[in-house]
């Protein structure tokens, strides 16, 4: 009779002794280094099912086969022939300048809202800036939108942006050429393709195709537009920008390269720290700290996002999302960082190796290396494919459901025992969650995601249907968990992160 149970403490010592780490939810691979084995996945659950990144509908698939290499190049070489777009530049020469780009810029936009019977304006949004260190003298300062309207929720806006200033070593060169083609002539590219292909369709909410000045100086366009938009009460909820996206052949290189756009998302901390004050900063990233979330933050749920969409469209794109917990390159910045300060989910685009022998440089040989930011060191194809991931993504969320609000995780539940009296329900390993459904209309029901601590994106999804709450048999100590909408035409929101309850 004892018989069995002596051959399960054999066997369990054998798999303890030569095979536990072949079991699911090992953290080990056989076959890849220690830090790279992509099938770890520890704890293992039976809440959810491995995620299947959305796929484009025929539409969209439409959508992205329109984006066209050649329009991209045309773009990108006439930014570049009007010699300098030095913020400070001539404003009034219609063939040099900065003024001539704008101007270009508004005529083209202008061109594609005419075909988009009525529901996308063009303006310049426009201020004078005063003396700085980086504006010798009083600066108009104006950027280029193009705004088209949302169908059914036309508050809730994305904006998607490139800067068409640029550049000398020098930053107060106004004079000299600054060709600016890959810095940042390819971003604008991105944009105006987005504008274009968009202009004929109704997406249902707004999408906003945004040119802007000012960026080498100090963000000045930027920051002036996302003041604009909030002060408008406008719901923003993702800004993508696309600064140096012009090639994937620098060295290092490596041949995935050429299929890889990196995409820098920020953790809470530098929205926080420009938002509020000393005490509140130290209390709110103490909370996050705590809790574990602080790559969770709505930048870097949004940079998921896009890296899903890429992935569900892979074919399409023929492009992959490197996200990286950074809101921008080591120690450097971009125009996104002008929508985080207020408050608004962004992310940044930029090629998987810059050459900075081509960025910010005076052309020029020099020892027989050609220096500066010219046009033969463009890669249009590949800035095309990093439009087709900009389209993707966000024309998905624009016709997504907005991303569900006061998302929250009980503090009751799965917690030890408070008295004798308390249930064994609230002491159980279970997590529980809320959210305001609001009836929007076009949600069809909620996916709650989770991933493993550790993981950069989500693993797992179990759709809950068209309720506010779900209790699921998952600790909150040993995963990330996060909610988002499903629209009844199948596209999904970024998935928003649950605070603790009582504090959303």
């Amino acid at each position: 009779m004892f018989a069995p149970l002596t051959l399960l403490l054999s066997l369990l010592a054998l798999a303890s002794a030569q095979s536990w780490t072949t079991l699911p939810g090992s953290l080990y691979c056989s076959s890849e280094a220690w830090g790279s084995c992509a099938s770890a996945d520890w704890p293992q659950s039976n809440v959810g099912s491995p995620l299947e990144p959305q796929a484009p509908d025929a539409e969209l698939q439409a959508m992205i086969a329109e984006v066209d290499p050649k329009r991209v190049q045309s773009i990108i070489t006439t930014l570049t022939n009007f010699g300098t777009r030095h913020t400070l530049s001539n404003q009034t020469d219609p063939v040099r300048g900065i003024g001539a780009a704008r101007d270009w810029i508004m005529k083209e936009m202008q061109s594609f809202a005419q075909t988009s019977n009525g529901n996308m304006e063009v303006e310049l949004n426009s201020y004078i800036q005063s003396v700085t260190d980086t504006i010798l003298f009083p600066t108009n300062i104006s950027n280029v939108v193009a705004t088209l309207k949302g169908s059914s929720d036309a508050n809730r806006t994305y904006v998607v942006t490139g800067h068409y200033d640029s550049r000398r070593i020098d930053i107060l060169d106004f004079t000299n050429d600054a060709p600016g083609s890959d810095d940042d002539a390819s971003g604008v590219a991105v944009v105006m393709e987005l504008a274009r292909i968009c202009a004929t369709k109704r997406p249902a909410a707004t999408m906003i195709f945004a040119a802007v000045a000012g960026e080498e100086q100090d963000l000045y366009g930027s920051n002036h537009l996302a003041q604009t938009l909030k002060n408008a009460s406008v719901n923003i909820e993702g800004n993508w920008n696309n600064d140096i996206v012009g090639t994937g052949s620098s060295s290092p290189f490596f041949p995935v390269n050429n299929y890889t756009i990196r995409l820098f998302g920020a953790s809470f901390a530098y929205p926080a720290s420009s938002l509020l004050n000393s005490t509140e900063l130290a209390s709110e990233l103490l909370e996050i700290g705590i809790i574990g979330g602080e790559n969770d933050s709505p930048a870097r749920n949004l940079g998921r996002f896009i890296a899903e969409i890429a992935a569900g469209a892979s074919e399409e794109v023929n492009m992959q999302v490197a996200l990286i917990y950074r809101p921008d390159r080591y120690l450097r910045g971009g125009d996104h960082e002008s929508f985080l300060a207020q408050g608004f989910p962004a992310v940044r685009f930029t090629e998987a190796t810059e050459d900075f022998a081509h960025q910010h440089q005076d052309p020029r040989v020099q020892n027989g290396t050609v220096y500066g930011d010219l046009l033969e060191f463009v890669d249009f194809e590949y800035t095309a494919r990093v439009a087709r991931v900009n389209l993707a993504s966000m024309w998905s969320a624009a016709n997504a459901p907005a991303m569900p609000l006061n998302v929250s995780i009980s503090t009751m539940i799965g917690f030890p025992a408070a008295s004798e009296s308390t249930p064994l329900y609230e002491i159980s390993n279970d997590s529980q969650f809320n959210w305001n459904t609001d009836n929007d209309p076009l949600v069809a029901s909620y996916e709650l995601l989770w991933r493993p601590a550790g993981a950069l994106q989500w693993t797992h999804a179990l759709n809950v249907g068209n309720v506010g709450t779900v209790t699921v048999n998952l600790s909150k100590d040993d995963v990330q968990f996060g909610i988002r909408a499903v629209g009844k035409n199948g596209m999904k929101s970024p998935a928003v992160f649950p605070l603790p309850d009582g504090e959303v």
